[in-house]
């Protein structure tokens, strides 16, 4: 059993059963003069072995004083002594097997000195070291090979290599077993020296095709407790004897070949096969003496690899039937030999081709030709007999062709279905003739059937729409596009001229807005375009070939005129009467928060172009006014101190969304008085208590509000009139003295379409002496705002915005 295996109570058992033993054996010893001690190997470290000081009747109290040391003679230091209580301990495990190096089964001593002075005592101590099975049998080599050749008879005996084990006694081998075999056991001996080793005896005859090697496991197991073991492979390689003959596949071989083969063509491929291996196995093939003269003339038969070849020239009319006899012989000490019978049957061939003759063929042909037309004649023909001179003709499947049988072996091509030259403009037409032989013959012809073009396609645009992006301000004579179309025709069929489809709006013709390259279909602007006049352009181009009869087709095209920052930003309010500085006058007491003023621009721009901001570009006072960078209104910030100026000094720029961006400039000047006016901010629609409606000013106004609503009838009048006259040929330019807003909405041009904004702007501009007209607006537009003519006297200072007038002083 292994020391550091036992579990707890049967170490103590163990540990006290060698303690009564050292003292028992010390005290059997104490008169001799040596002391003997027996502990088994492989004790833990501090174990103790004796109590020195009570076998040798030492005090333990002068140990120490007496320096009592251990000395072992020959040995390494396994033990020691503790010098308090004179206890023998071990201070490093010990292995018998390495300390005694010796497989007798003679004891194991430790030859021990125990010291001590004043005065100077020298005990002996012999310390046996006991045994214990700590090892397992081990073999000299893993695995142990044996050749054993088949023909060996039972009985016989193979000396194995024997395991040693370095324990002694029960410890060490005690038998042999050998795994499961039905070829093979094994019997133990006992040498002189008690070791033990094993025999192999074979039992039963061996057999190498059957099983060339057997692989077996032999273990040793020892005597000791728990039991130990180690194994060996046991590997037998079973040597052949040449035993078993040479076989074919088959005793007997019909095979047909074609007359006319090739000298050297395969005819049979022989596989003898032999059980036996090396020199026993390799067979050599040879004719035996019943093969006639004639068939070993006529055929090959290879001695190395069995290989039956064509050797003379077969015709099926001269010989139709060969008997052979082949015989396989191995190459063993012993040749044995096995054999084989073949017949050849010579077959026919089919060694006369077909043959094809084209009597008449018509090439080019229309695109158009009607089904059923013929196109060619064939004959075909075969010289050979019964099914080797029946003959079938075909043509490819895929093509609009058929032939058509019409006497004996003519046979007619007819156009059987409808030919399109733009999808193949020729048709490779290969005929081929085949015989119903085995293997059959076949023969073939190619011609080429070219088609001619018809004017059958209308030329086609990539796009059905054209949408063509023009900007503004363009060169006349400009490149816009250019749209080609295309016809799969050929020659004239494929020529296309290009036309605008004529079409007037407002009396212009397109024609003279766009031109066209009748060659390539290169569109050009004829005009420089102002998307503020002209936003888009809808017209047709058309695309005709000359075919005849001719054929055309025509696309839509879609000019948008598109917008550039080419108007600077008019600023309407408030209104200047000269330069660009205007003067208001604002209540020293005005709150936080009041609408000082509203600078208003127009940009006659679209989109992004006439989107417009505003910021101070000077002020007097930045603390005091606020300017809304998208309306525009200036605000206070705080209220008048005593300690601001009277006179205050704005400077407003109005700026569009363009690129690059353009702007205009206001500058106002506002001067604070101590009368007590209500802010802007106040305003409402109610009635107003403006110094503007004291009884005086007031008949001015109805006065003048009377004769300008009577001059206003009459313009729109006149107008009206002028509108429903014959119109020109040529475009007449934008009537500048009414323009209606196209817009879908004012706030593009920061003006707010709503009531009280426009009753604000009719009192603070009625207050400079001009006058603001509102008019409904038709469907899809906000207002229309009308400024009277020039023949009034009224000023007009601006035509795209709503137009302030100004009476003459």
């Amino acid at each position: 059993m292994d020391y550091h295996t036992m579990d707890s109570d049967t170490l103590r058992l163990g540990k006290w059963y060698v303690r009564s033993s050292i003292v028992f054996i010390a005290l059997l010893h104490l008169s001799s003069g040596v002391s003997h001690y027996s502990i088994p190997e492989e004790m833990k470290e501090g174990s103790v072995v004796a109590n020195l000081a009570a076998d040798l009747d030492l005090d333990v109290e002068t140990l120490s004083e007496r320096k009592m040391r251990l000395d072992i003679v020959a040995n390494k230091k396994y033990l020691d002594v503790n010098k308090e209580t004179g206890e023998l301990y071990i201070v490093e495990k010990i292995d018998r097997e390495h300390i005694c190096n010796t497989k007798s089964t003679s004891s194991c001593y430790l030859k021990l000195e125990v010291i001590l002075e004043n005065p100077l005592r020298i005990f002996n101590i012999e310390l046996e070291i006991l045994d214990m099975n700590d090892n397992a049998p081990q073999f000299r080599r893993d695995a142990i090979h044996l050749d054993i050749a088949e023909s060996t008879s039972a009985g016989e005996r193979f000396s194995l290599s024997n395991a040693v084990d370095p324990d002694i006694g029960t410890n060490s081998v005690k038998t042999y077993h050998l795994s499961e075999s039905e070829h093979f056991n094994i019997e133990v001996q006992t040498g002189r020296d008690g070791s033990k080793f094993a025999d192999l005896i074979l039992k039963k005859a061996l057999d190498r095709e059957k099983q060339a090697v057997h692989h077996l496991v032999l273990s040793a197991v020892d005597g000791g407790t728990p039991i130990r073991s180690g194994t060996a492979s046991v590997i037998v390689h079973v040597l052949d004897i040449n035993d078993n003959t040479p076989t074919f596949h088959k005793e007997e071989y019909n095979i047909n070949v074609m007359e006319n083969s090739p000298i050297g063509s395969l005819v049979l491929q022989l596989n003898a096969t032999d059980s036996d291996e090396g020199s026993n196995a390799d067979i050599k093939y040879s004719y035996s003496l019943y093969t006639s003269e004639k068939t070993q003339e006529m055929f090959n038969i290879n001695p190395s690899n069995g290989e039956l070849t064509v050797k003379g020239m077969l015709n099926y009319e001269d010989f139709r039937i060969y008997d052979m006899e082949i015989i396989a012989m191995d190459k063993g000490a012993n040749a044995l030999s096995g054999q084989c019978k073949i017949r050849i049957l010579v077959d026919d061939m089919n060694d006369n081709h077909p043959e094809i003759s084209i009597k008449s063929f018509q090439s080019p042909i229309k695109e158009n030709s009607e089904l059923g037309s013929v196109i060619a004649v064939v004959s075909i023909s075969d010289k050979d007999s019964g099914d080797n001179g029946q003959i079938d003709l075909t043509i490819p499947a895929n093509l609009p062709f058929k032939l058509k049988e019409s006497s004996g072996n003519l046979f007619e091509l007819v156009v059987s279905d409808s030919l399109d030259r733009e999808k193949a403009p020729e048709y490779e037409i290969t005929f081929t003739v085949r015989d119903r032989g085995s293997p059959p013959l076949s023969d073939n012809e190619t011609m080429t059937l070219e088609l001619l073009d018809v004017n059958d396609n209308v030329p086609q645009f990539p796009q059905s729409f054209y949408t063509i992006r023009v900007m503004e301000n363009n060169a006349p004579g400009a490149l816009l596009d250019t749209l080609t179309a295309y016809d799969p025709d050929l020659h004239e069929n494929q020529y296309l001229v290009y036309f605008i489809i004529e079409r007037e709006i407002a009396n212009t013709s397109m024609s003279m807005l766009f031109s066209i390259s009748p060659e390539n279909g290169k569109l050009y602007a004829l005009k420089t375009f102002d998307h503020e006049i002209e936003k888009e352009f809808i017209f047709h181009i058309e695309a005709r070939d000359s075919g005849v009869p001719p054929l055309s087709s025509n696309v839509t095209v879609h000019i948008i005129i598109v917008d550039q920052n080419d108007n600077t930003p008019v600023i309407v309010s408030p209104w200047r009467a000269h330069g660009s500085v205007v003067e208001e006058k604002i209540p020293r007491s005005t709150d936080k928060g009041s609408l000082v003023s509203k600078v208003i621009a127009i940009d006659g721009d679209s989109v992004l172009n006439s989107r417009i901001t505003y910021q101070f570009l000077q002020v007097t006072d930045a603390t005091l006014f606020s300017l809304d960078q998208y309306n525009g209104e200036i605000r206070t910030m705080r209220m008048f101190s005593y300690r601001d100026p009277r006179l205050q000094r704005l400077v407003v720029v109005a700026k569009d969304n363009g690129e690059p961006a353009l702007s205009a400039t206001v500058t106002i000047k506002l001067s604070t008085v101590e009368t007590a006016v209500k802010a802007y901010s106040d305003m409402t629609e109610v009635p107003l208590e403006y110094d503007i409606f004291s009884d005086l000013n007031l008949y001015l106004v109805i006065g003048l509000g009377s004769v300008s609503f009577l001059l206003l009838i009459t313009i729109l009048v006149t107008i009206v009139l002028k509108c429903q006259k014959p119109k020109s040929s040529k475009a007449a330019p934008p009537c500048r003295n009414s323009v209606v807003s196209e817009r879908n909405s004012f706030a593009d041009s920061t003006l707010v379409s709503n009531d009280a904004y426009w009753y604000s702007m009719f009192l603070a501009e009625t207050r400079k002496g001009k006058l603001v007209v509102r008019q409904p607006a038709p469907k899809g537009s906000r207002y229309i705002v009308s400024s009277l003519p020039r023949s009034t006297g009224l000023t007009e200072t601006s035509g795209s915005a709503p137009s302030t007038l100004q009476y003459p002083k």
